[in-house]
Protein backbone atom coordinates (compact mmCIF):
# COMPACT_ATOMS: atom_id res chain seq x y z
CA UNK A 1 0.00 0.00 0.00
CA UNK A 2 2.71 2.57 0.62
CA UNK A 3 4.94 1.42 -2.68
CA UNK A 4 1.90 2.46 -4.60
CA UNK A 5 0.81 5.94 -2.39
CA UNK A 6 4.86 6.57 -3.35
CA UNK A 7 4.31 5.40 -6.90
CA UNK A 8 1.32 7.92 -7.10
CA UNK A 9 3.12 11.05 -6.20
CA UNK A 10 5.99 10.45 -7.86
CA UNK A 11 3.55 10.31 -11.42
CA UNK A 12 1.71 14.01 -10.03
CA UNK A 13 5.66 15.29 -9.58
CA UNK A 14 6.77 14.20 -12.72
CA UNK A 15 3.44 15.92 -14.55
CA UNK A 16 4.10 19.40 -12.48
CA UNK A 17 7.19 19.59 -13.86
CA UNK A 18 7.25 18.55 -17.27
CA UNK A 19 7.67 21.64 -19.72
CA UNK A 20 9.64 24.36 -19.95
CA UNK A 21 11.54 25.64 -16.92
CA UNK A 22 10.40 28.45 -14.52
CA UNK A 23 13.10 30.74 -15.82
CA UNK A 24 12.06 30.15 -19.19
CA UNK A 25 8.10 31.12 -18.14
CA UNK A 26 9.29 34.47 -16.05
CA UNK A 27 10.83 35.70 -19.20
CA UNK A 28 7.56 34.66 -21.91
CA UNK A 29 6.05 36.47 -19.29
CA UNK A 30 7.73 39.43 -19.09
CA UNK A 31 7.82 40.39 -23.07
CA UNK A 32 4.07 39.22 -23.03
CA UNK A 33 3.80 42.45 -20.43
CA UNK A 34 6.31 44.66 -22.17
CA UNK A 35 4.59 44.15 -25.13
CA UNK A 36 0.86 44.24 -23.88
CA UNK A 37 2.14 47.50 -22.60
CA UNK A 38 3.76 48.84 -25.43
CA UNK A 39 0.64 47.96 -27.95
CA UNK A 40 -1.61 49.85 -25.28
CA UNK A 41 0.31 53.15 -24.89
CA UNK A 42 0.80 53.89 -28.74
CA UNK A 43 -2.02 51.68 -29.83
CA UNK A 44 -5.18 51.83 -26.59
CA UNK A 45 -5.93 48.21 -28.00
CA UNK A 46 -6.57 47.25 -24.18
CA UNK A 47 -8.69 50.29 -23.51
CA UNK A 48 -11.91 47.76 -24.05
CA UNK A 49 -10.77 45.31 -22.41
CA UNK A 50 -9.76 47.67 -19.60
CA UNK A 51 -13.46 49.24 -19.63
CA UNK A 52 -14.77 45.76 -19.28
CA UNK A 53 -12.84 44.93 -16.52
CA UNK A 54 -13.63 48.07 -14.69
CA UNK A 55 -16.98 47.13 -15.13
CA UNK A 56 -16.68 43.15 -13.27
CA UNK A 57 -14.35 44.42 -10.57
CA UNK A 58 -16.41 47.55 -9.83
CA UNK A 59 -18.74 45.30 -7.59
CA UNK A 60 -15.58 44.27 -5.70
CA UNK A 61 -13.82 47.65 -5.16
CA UNK A 62 -17.21 49.12 -3.52
CA UNK A 63 -17.13 46.07 -1.46
CA UNK A 64 -13.71 46.62 -0.73
CA UNK A 65 -14.44 50.03 0.05
CA UNK A 66 -17.60 49.92 2.16
CA UNK A 67 -16.53 49.35 5.32
CA UNK A 68 -14.30 52.93 4.99
CA UNK A 69 -17.50 54.54 3.68
CA UNK A 70 -19.38 53.74 6.08
CA UNK A 71 -16.87 54.71 8.90
CA UNK A 72 -16.15 58.01 7.12
CA UNK A 73 -20.36 58.36 7.00
CA UNK A 74 -20.26 57.45 11.04
CA UNK A 75 -17.81 59.49 11.92
CA UNK A 76 -19.42 62.84 9.62
CA UNK A 77 -23.18 62.11 11.55
CA UNK A 78 -21.40 61.94 14.76
CA UNK A 79 -19.61 65.58 14.42
CA UNK A 80 -22.28 67.02 12.76
CA UNK A 81 -24.72 65.89 15.37
CA UNK A 82 -21.67 67.35 17.86
CA UNK A 83 -21.84 70.59 16.40
CA UNK A 84 -25.11 70.94 15.66
CA UNK A 85 -25.72 70.27 19.21
CA UNK A 86 -23.09 73.07 20.02
CA UNK A 87 -24.50 75.54 17.95
CA UNK A 88 -27.94 74.77 19.75
CA UNK A 89 -26.61 75.48 22.72
CA UNK A 90 -24.73 78.28 21.78
CA UNK A 91 -27.79 79.48 19.92
CA UNK A 92 -30.07 79.54 23.29
CA UNK A 93 -27.67 80.65 25.50
CA UNK A 94 -27.88 84.35 22.91
CA UNK A 95 -31.00 84.00 23.11
CA UNK A 96 -31.57 84.30 26.38
CA UNK A 97 -28.84 87.23 26.90
CA UNK A 98 -31.27 88.61 23.74
CA UNK A 99 -34.07 88.67 25.32
CA UNK A 100 -32.52 89.81 28.76
CA UNK A 101 -30.86 92.65 27.18
CA UNK A 102 -34.66 93.22 25.38
CA UNK A 103 -36.04 93.27 28.53
CA UNK A 104 -33.81 95.54 29.94
CA UNK A 105 -34.68 97.86 26.76
CA UNK A 106 -38.52 98.13 27.81
CA UNK A 107 -37.70 98.44 31.62
CA UNK A 108 -35.62 101.70 29.95
CA UNK A 109 -38.60 102.65 27.10
CA UNK A 110 -40.80 102.98 29.97
CA UNK A 111 -38.41 104.80 32.44
CA UNK A 112 -37.99 106.97 29.78
CA UNK A 113 -41.79 107.82 28.96
CA UNK A 114 -42.35 108.01 32.57
CA UNK A 115 -39.67 110.90 32.88
CA UNK A 116 -40.91 112.57 29.59
CA UNK A 117 -44.18 112.15 31.57
CA UNK A 118 -42.78 113.49 34.43
CA UNK A 119 -41.29 116.92 32.58
CA UNK A 120 -44.43 117.49 30.74
CA UNK A 121 -45.82 117.75 33.53
CA UNK A 122 -43.23 120.11 35.48
CA UNK A 123 -44.10 122.47 32.52
CA UNK A 124 -47.51 122.26 33.14
CA UNK A 125 -48.13 123.25 36.71
CA UNK A 126 -45.64 125.78 36.37
CA UNK A 127 -44.00 125.88 39.59
CA UNK A 128 -40.61 124.76 40.66
CA UNK A 129 -40.34 121.08 41.31
CA UNK A 130 -38.00 118.67 41.50
CA UNK A 131 -38.13 114.68 40.54
CA UNK A 132 -37.21 112.02 42.77
CA UNK A 133 -37.32 108.41 42.37
CA UNK A 134 -39.17 105.65 45.03
CA UNK A 135 -37.12 103.69 46.64
CA UNK A 136 -39.09 101.57 49.27
CA UNK A 137 -42.81 101.01 49.95
CA UNK A 138 -44.02 100.88 53.21
CA UNK A 139 -44.81 96.74 53.85
CA UNK A 140 -47.77 97.63 56.51
CA UNK A 141 -51.27 96.85 54.29
CA UNK A 142 -53.01 99.26 56.48
CA UNK A 143 -50.37 102.10 55.61
CA UNK A 144 -50.23 104.07 52.43
CA UNK A 145 -46.45 105.50 52.30
CA UNK A 146 -43.67 105.38 50.72
CA UNK A 147 -40.02 106.45 50.71
CA UNK A 148 -37.92 108.97 47.46
CA UNK A 149 -34.82 109.21 47.28
CA UNK A 150 -34.33 112.91 48.34
CA UNK A 151 -34.45 114.51 51.47
CA UNK A 152 -33.30 117.36 53.64
CA UNK A 153 -30.16 118.34 51.62
CA UNK A 154 -32.13 118.80 48.52
CA UNK A 155 -34.75 121.24 50.34
CA UNK A 156 -37.33 118.86 50.89
CA UNK A 157 -39.85 119.96 53.61
CA UNK A 158 -42.40 118.91 55.65
CA UNK A 159 -45.79 118.50 53.91
CA UNK A 160 -44.55 119.20 50.75
CA UNK A 161 -46.85 118.25 48.01
CA UNK A 162 -45.98 115.84 45.92
CA UNK A 163 -47.27 114.97 42.10
CA UNK A 164 -46.38 111.95 39.45
CA UNK A 165 -47.28 112.81 36.07
CA UNK A 166 -51.05 112.58 36.18
CA UNK A 167 -51.81 114.06 39.58
CA UNK A 168 -51.64 114.36 43.47
CA UNK A 169 -49.69 111.95 45.01
CA UNK A 170 -49.74 112.78 48.87
CA UNK A 171 -47.34 114.94 51.08
CA UNK A 172 -44.12 114.83 52.84
CA UNK A 173 -44.51 113.74 56.14
CA UNK A 174 -40.75 112.78 57.67
CA UNK A 175 -37.56 114.31 56.47
CA UNK A 176 -33.81 112.68 56.46
CA UNK A 177 -30.78 114.31 55.09
CA UNK A 178 -30.54 111.92 52.09
CA UNK A 179 -34.27 110.91 51.69
CA UNK A 180 -37.97 111.35 52.64
CA UNK A 181 -41.14 109.47 53.58
CA UNK A 182 -44.51 110.50 51.78
CA UNK A 183 -47.59 109.88 52.93
CA UNK A 184 -50.34 108.75 49.53
CA UNK A 185 -53.64 110.39 49.72
CA UNK A 186 -54.93 106.81 50.07
CA UNK A 187 -53.80 106.32 53.52
CA UNK A 188 -56.94 106.26 56.10
CA UNK A 189 -54.88 108.84 57.86
CA UNK A 190 -55.04 111.34 54.96
CA UNK A 191 -57.26 114.40 54.14
CA UNK A 192 -57.44 116.26 51.83
CA UNK A 193 -59.49 119.57 50.66
CA UNK A 194 -60.88 119.40 47.00
CA UNK A 195 -63.73 120.69 44.83
CA UNK A 196 -65.35 119.66 41.82
CA UNK A 197 -64.02 120.72 38.74
CA UNK A 198 -67.56 121.20 36.92
CA UNK A 199 -69.11 123.55 39.47
CA UNK A 200 -66.37 124.32 41.99
CA UNK A 201 -68.47 122.19 44.89
CA UNK A 202 -65.76 121.72 47.89
CA UNK A 203 -65.58 119.09 50.57
CA UNK A 204 -62.79 117.28 51.95
CA UNK A 205 -60.96 113.70 50.36
CA UNK A 206 -60.12 110.84 53.38
CA UNK A 207 -58.28 107.77 51.90
CA UNK A 208 -59.75 104.27 52.54
CA UNK A 209 -56.86 102.61 52.93
CA UNK A 210 -57.20 100.98 49.63
CA UNK A 211 -54.24 102.04 47.02
CA UNK A 212 -56.95 103.66 44.43
CA UNK A 213 -59.75 104.47 46.21
CA UNK A 214 -60.69 107.69 48.50
CA UNK A 215 -64.43 108.58 49.75
CA UNK A 216 -66.29 112.13 50.28
CA UNK A 217 -67.95 111.85 53.67
CA UNK A 218 -69.30 115.06 53.79
CA UNK A 219 -71.81 115.50 50.91
CA UNK A 220 -75.19 116.34 51.47
CA UNK A 221 -77.41 113.80 49.76
CA UNK A 222 -78.58 117.01 47.51
CA UNK A 223 -74.93 117.63 46.51
CA UNK A 224 -74.32 118.32 42.88
CA UNK A 225 -72.06 115.60 42.33
CA UNK A 226 -71.83 112.58 40.00
CA UNK A 227 -69.93 110.37 38.75
CA UNK A 228 -67.48 110.89 36.21
CA UNK A 229 -66.91 114.16 37.83
CA UNK A 230 -62.87 115.79 38.07
CA UNK A 231 -62.14 116.34 41.55
CA UNK A 232 -59.12 118.74 41.90
CA UNK A 233 -57.28 120.42 44.72
CA UNK A 234 -59.09 123.59 46.42
CA UNK A 235 -56.07 125.40 47.75
CA UNK A 236 -57.61 125.77 51.06
CA UNK A 237 -55.65 124.25 53.99
CA UNK A 238 -52.06 125.67 52.33
CA UNK A 239 -51.16 122.32 52.31
CA UNK A 240 -51.29 121.94 47.91
CA UNK A 241 -51.51 124.19 45.82
CA UNK A 242 -54.97 124.71 43.88
CA UNK A 243 -56.26 123.36 40.58
CA UNK A 244 -54.11 119.83 40.16
CA UNK A 245 -55.88 116.61 39.86
CA UNK A 246 -56.83 114.13 42.24
CA UNK A 247 -59.11 111.75 41.18
CA UNK A 248 -62.57 110.78 39.35
CA UNK A 249 -65.99 110.08 40.87
CA UNK A 250 -66.64 106.61 40.28
CA UNK A 251 -69.73 105.89 42.65
CA UNK A 252 -72.32 107.94 44.04
CA UNK A 253 -75.24 106.35 46.44
CA UNK A 254 -78.21 108.51 47.95
CA UNK A 255 -79.91 106.72 50.60
CA UNK A 256 -83.35 108.05 51.85
CA UNK A 257 -83.41 108.88 55.61
CA UNK A 258 -79.44 109.89 55.50
CA UNK A 259 -77.89 113.29 56.05
CA UNK A 260 -74.86 112.09 53.77
CA UNK A 261 -74.56 110.68 50.06
CA UNK A 262 -71.86 108.03 49.77
CA UNK A 263 -69.20 109.02 47.20
CA UNK A 264 -66.52 107.31 46.21
CA UNK A 265 -63.23 108.11 43.51
CA UNK A 266 -60.49 106.88 42.17
CA UNK A 267 -57.24 108.62 42.15
CA UNK A 268 -56.33 109.72 39.01
CA UNK A 269 -52.28 109.17 39.92
CA UNK A 270 -51.20 105.53 39.59
CA UNK A 271 -50.12 104.98 43.37
CA UNK A 272 -49.62 101.32 42.42
CA UNK A 273 -47.17 101.69 40.07
CA UNK A 274 -45.16 104.88 39.87
CA UNK A 275 -41.58 104.68 40.17
CA UNK A 276 -40.77 108.65 39.96
CA UNK A 277 -42.67 111.68 41.53
CA UNK A 278 -42.53 115.19 41.30
CA UNK A 279 -41.72 117.28 44.71
CA UNK A 280 -43.57 120.77 44.36
CA UNK A 281 -42.67 123.90 45.26
CA UNK A 282 -44.80 126.51 45.09
CA UNK A 283 -44.58 129.74 43.24
CA UNK A 284 -46.33 133.31 44.21
CA UNK A 285 -47.78 134.60 41.32
CA UNK A 286 -45.63 137.10 40.54
CA UNK A 287 -42.97 134.23 40.03
CA UNK A 288 -45.25 132.17 38.48
CA UNK A 289 -45.77 134.94 35.74
CA UNK A 290 -42.13 135.73 35.38
CA UNK A 291 -40.95 131.72 34.87
CA UNK A 292 -43.73 131.63 32.55
CA UNK A 293 -42.49 134.80 30.80
CA UNK A 294 -39.11 133.50 30.25
CA UNK A 295 -40.10 130.15 29.24
CA UNK A 296 -41.89 131.92 26.27
CA UNK A 297 -38.69 133.68 25.67
CA UNK A 298 -36.77 131.32 25.75
CA UNK A 299 -39.12 129.25 23.21
CA UNK A 300 -39.27 132.39 21.08
CA UNK A 301 -35.71 132.61 21.31
CA UNK A 302 -35.37 128.77 19.64
CA UNK A 303 -37.84 129.42 17.31
CA UNK A 304 -35.96 132.30 15.92
CA UNK A 305 -32.64 130.41 15.79
CA UNK A 306 -33.88 127.43 14.12
CA UNK A 307 -35.71 129.36 11.36
CA UNK A 308 -32.77 131.08 10.90
CA UNK A 309 -30.80 127.64 10.34
CA UNK A 310 -33.52 126.62 8.11
CA UNK A 311 -32.19 127.37 4.18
Amino acid sequence: MAVDTLRSHSAIKLIFTQGASITTRLVVAALMSISLMVLDHRYNHLESLRSALSVLLYPVQYLASLPLLLSESASDAIISRNELEEQRENLHQENLQLRARLQKFEALEAENMRLRGLLDSSFKVGDRVLIAEIIAVEQDPFRQQVLINKGKNSGIFEGQPVLDANAVVGQVTHITPFNASVLLITDAAHALPIQVNRNGLRTIALGTGLINRLELPHLPNNADIQVGDLLITSGLGGGFPSGYPVAEVIEVRREPGQPFASVIAQTTAHLDRIREVLLVWTLDPDSAIESQQQRASADDQEETAESEEAP
